[in-house]
This record gives C-alpha cells, structure tokens and sequence, in this order.
C-alpha cells in the first residue's frame, strides 16, 4: 500500500511539474518568458506553449490591443495671443517593442499612462503655443492633431509603443474667461434685443400713424362725397319741389300747411295757444281747403 501511494503521489507531482510547463497565449496577448529575472523569450503567436517550471521560467502577459490615454486633467495652455484654453485630449496607443516596454515601464500599464501623459501635454503645450486661438478652435485643427502625432511618434521607440492616433476632444476658455464671454455674449445679444424692440416700435407707430391718416383721409373723402351727394339729391329735390309746386300755387300753399300741421302736431302732448282767426287755422278753417281742388280742375 505504502508503494502505491508513493506512486500515485509521485505522478501527481510529475503532473503538477508538467502543467506548471504548460500556458496558453491568447491572440489578444503577448507572452513574455522571464527566465530568473531576465526576459528569456518574447511570444506574439497565439497557442499552447512549453516552459521550464517555476523558478527556473515565468510567464507575464501583456495586451497587444490598442489602448486609449485620455488626458487626466486639464491645465492651461497659452496661445500665441496669450490667451487661456483647456484641451482635453486622447491617444490611441499599443504595445509595439515587449522586451523595451517592459524594460522602461514594467509590465503595469499604468506605468506607461503615468509617463505618457505629461509628454502628451508638453508637446501639446508648444504645439499650440505658435498658433491663435481661432487656429486651434477651427482653423489648424487638424494640423495641430498631426503635428502632435508626429511628435509622439518620434519619441514612443523610447516607451517601446506605436503611437496610433492623437485626437482633441474638446477645446474651451478657463472657467474665468469662458464666464467673461458669456456675460459679454449675454450682454451683445440684449443690446441687439433692445434695438430690434426699438426699431419694432418705431415701425409700429409709422404703420399706427398711416393708417390713422389714412382713416382720416378716408372718413374726409366719404363725408365730401356724402355731402356732395346730399347736395346733389337736395338740389334735386329742391327742383323737384319748385317744379310740382309751380305748376300750383295754392294746392303748394295747401301742402305746406298740412306739413306745418304735421310736423307742429306730432304728438298728442303738443299744445298751441293762439288765437283761433290766426293765418296758422287757415286751412283748417276751409279758407284754402275747397279752393285747392278747384285749382287742381
């Protein structure tokens, strides 16, 4: 029994040895082997890999994927019109060298990131310090991107990385200046506010005080030709009258008096104190009553 166990003991260890020499790459990977401390092998092929068991060997793996650096704070930079601006930005990176990378910056990415960062604002910082503000808003963009690129590119072989691309996120005054703008912004368009509701105004009372005049030159011109017309049809009438009535006299008499007696007795209120033999009762007395016919005969 005791040599069975040995056995049996024995090819557990054997099998713990012979896994311990085994290890896998992924393809998203690159193996390192460490051989007592010093890099004894770098693997970029994805697959099943041997090695001696610790001590002897040890492996780390590093991404090979392309990472982002986003700019961890932001800080001032002055362009050439000495004016403040926040450039928040981000760098496409990836491991390219594995035995120089792991040399200057271990095997913790964020070793990389933490050196990097203030690289990537410095060249930023003397990149946009020859340009103007319009420049780096809209203008040279795009060159000041590539420049940046360019610049960091030249000095990853150092960090053993590739530089795959700088872009600028974002680009804004300082809290005090963007606040400054605002207020001036705020203050320029309430002025243009201002003089649109003046000139509004003015307009409004142009348009009110034409079309007062012209009610009134209209309301004159109907009331000319009203009375134009007024007069007209009294003329008429007039002619009409003096016509009808100087064909006969007394029937003419005959009607003005009944239309006296209309006009006097109009209501049943009405009352009259004269004398009855007054010229007034004379058609009413008969006086002109029966002549009037025999006129009309």
């Amino acid at each position: 029994m005791n040599r069975i166990g040995l056995i049996i003991a024995g090819a557990l260890i054997a099998l713990m040895i012979f896994s311990s020499t085994l290890f896998i790459v992924d393809q998203r990977q690159v193996g390192v082997v460490f051989a007592l401390g010093e890099i004894k092998e770098v693997i970029t092929e994805p697959g099943l890999k041997f090695k001696l068991p610790p001590p002897f060997q040890n492996v780390v793996f590093l991404d090979k994927r392309i990472q982002t650096l986003d700019s961890p704070e932001t800080r001032p930079i002055f362009t050439a019109e000495k004016k403040s601006l926040v450039i928040d930005w981000l760098v496409k990176w990836r491991i390219a060298e594995p035995r120089q990378f792991i040399r200057n910056n271990g095997v913790d990415l964020r070793n990389l990131e933490n050196r990097l960062a203030p690289v990537v604002q410095a060249t930023f910082n003397e990149v946009i310090t020859r340009r103007t503000v319009r420049g780096v808003l809209a203008a040279e963009r795009e060159q000041v991107m590539q420049e940046v690129l360019k610049r960091l590119r030249e000095e990853a072989g150092a960090f053993g990385i590739e530089i795959i691309d700088v872009r600028v996120k974002r680009v804004d005054f300082v809290a005090d200046i963007t606040d400054s703008v605002y207020r001036r912004m705020e203050s320029e368009r309430k002025q243009v506010a201002n003089e649109l509701r003046a000139t509004g105004a003015a307009e409004a009372e142009k348009i009110r005080a034409d079309a007062d005049r012209q009610r009134e030159v209209i309301i004159a011109e109907a009331y000319r030709d009203a009375q134009k017309i007024k007069g007209e049809g009294d003329a008429k009438a007039s002619a009409l009258y003096a016509d009808a009535f100087g064909r006969d006299a007394q029937f003419a008499r005959f009607y003005r008096s009944l239309e006296a007696y209309r006009v006097t007795f109009r209501s049943k209120s009405d009352m009259m104190v004269l004398d009855p033999n007054n010229d007034f009762f004379r058609t009413m007395r008969g006086g002109e009553a029966a002549a009037a016919p025999a006129a009309r005969k």
